[in-house]
């Protein structure tokens, strides 16, 4: 069975969730492997709405096996909430999720640094949700973070929390100007956290590697997109994690010979939340409509999204940076009202036009978009579930997204629900996954 990587493409909020809710049913384990709760992946099932942060949307589907990865930073207190919240719903989770031992925490100080390095930044602060994901991803470089393994040992638990608070406490009181923290108000809520989380903390890695062994399907989620991975992404306006296929090896223990695939997810425009570069975005009347339209407000935090035309640069980008095989491309009802669509197909700079997406950070906020037009086609594909039925100059949007990005279409979304779904026949997606099956092209 194949062990297929979900990659976004863009600057996320591609509609991964919806994606790897459509394949859950024809793999045996979902694994997210990096990320923190700043990430929101929003599924719709019938009439309810479901919003994940950490656990795999898989989870929904009775019998797969959803794991954290150890490229992941856990927040214990928000992975509660969310675990209560499914359990609540009548969804089961023992037996069915599974946290990395090797996961790294996010501890209230992370949230405290993180919020006030991000106001001592003025002009050149990134846009960051504030919870504690970039301090806690430094500490686990700087050798400083505490696991969830450690949260499994109170005495060594204690010890590392003492040190670390320690220092931190003199950043926060010395360097931010901010309130500091106490060992004992910290100590007590994530020792009772340790109760709770322990019948699902294991090593992960090894299960992942006896599960492949025996010929179970896996499934790699990431979280974010392309453009925000650490070494890829546009620096330093980025997530501090790699969201990019390659994240999925180091993020769960599995080797890189065990993937067979990589489907990345784009949106039939473009968005971005937070600061930094954005060559296609659009201001005023036409960009309220488009977010009006798409709901285009993080899952996570409620922030409205920057909203822009079509970068064919940054999936081509995306299609070489991870070695896509096929996209699945959404949110294409959105469009229906617009009158003309434009895809950027290069960008200007200084009288030369570029077809590469650069990596320079000064040419990001200079260049302008070099956009080709095409004529709208102002009908409705909302709930669409033929390929044929969709209008002509629809499918020619498509073909040309496609031909740019030089990657082929598997699957177009026409809505939120997890029916209104056009899966295309003769790809890679449906190569995998032969049990794929809404109506086809």
């Amino acid at each position: 069975m194949p062990n297929i990587v979900v990659v976004g493409t863009q600057w996320g909020d591609e509609g991964k969730g919806k994606v790897v809710d459509i394949l859950a049913p024809h793999v045996d384990v979902v694994v997210r492997y990096q990320g923190g709760n700043n990430a929101g992946h929003t599924v719709v099932v019938g009439k309810e709405k479901y919003v994940f942060h950490s656990i795999p949307s898989a989870i929904l589907h009775p019998g797969r096996r959803c794991v954290i990865g150890c490229g992941v930073v856990v927040d214990p207190a928000s992975l509660i909430e969310e675990m209560e919240a499914l359990v609540r719903r009548g969804v089961v989770l023992d037996g069915n999720l599974f946290i990395s031992k090797n996961a790294h925490m996010i501890m209230p100080y992370h949230r405290a640094l993180d919020l006030a390095w991000e106001a001592k930044l003025g002009k050149r602060r990134i846009g960051t949700t504030g919870r504690g994901v970039g301090p806690a991803y430094a500490d686990k470089a700087a050798r400083v973070g505490i696991r969830m393994a450690d949260l499994l040992d109170e005495p060594l638990f204690k010890e590392k929390l003492q040190a670390n608070i320690r220092e931190k406490n003199k950043l926060l009181r010395e360097i931010y100007d901010a309130q500091t923290l106490t060992v004992e108000e910290i100590l007590g809520p994530y020792l009772r956290y340790a109760g709770w989380l322990a019948p699902y903390i294991t090593d992960t890695a090894l299960l992942l590697a006896r599960w492949i062994e025996a010929g179970q399907s896996v499934l790699f989620e990431g979280a974010q997109g392309t453009m925000l991975d650490i070494d890829h992404g546009t620096y330093p306006f980025i997530t501090s994690s790699n969201t990019t296929a390659g994240g999925a090896a180091t993020g769960t223990g599995v080797p890189p010979t065990k993937i067979n695939g990589v489907l990345g997810v784009a949106k039939a425009y473009t968005t971005r939340v937070g600061s930094g570069p954005f060559p296609t975005e659009l201001r005023g009347e036409l960009a309220d409509q488009i977010r009006a339209r798409g709901n285009e407000y993080g899952a996570t935090t409620g922030r409205p999204r920057r909203c822009g035309w079509f970068d064919a640069v940054v999936l081509r980008y995306a299609a070489r940076i991870n070695g896509l095989d096929t996209v699945a491309l959404t949110k294409l009802d959105v469009l229906d009202q617009c009158e003309t669509v434009k895809i950027c197909v290069g960008y200007k700079y200084r009288g030369e036009v570029l077809s590469e997406f650069p990596e320079e950070e000064r040419i990001w906020t200079e260049a302008e978009p070099v956009y080709e037009e095409m004529s709208g086609w102002l009908a409705s594909t909302r709930g669409l579930r033929s390929y044929v039925d969709l209008p002509t100059k629809a499918r020619q949007y498509l073909e040309r997204l496609a031909e740019l990005a030089g990657v082929e279409l598997c699957l177009v979304s026409t809505g939120a629900v997890r029916e209104d779904t056009i899966v295309l026949d003769g790809t890679p997606l449906t190569g995998w996954f032969p049990g794929v099956r809404y109506p086809i092209a």
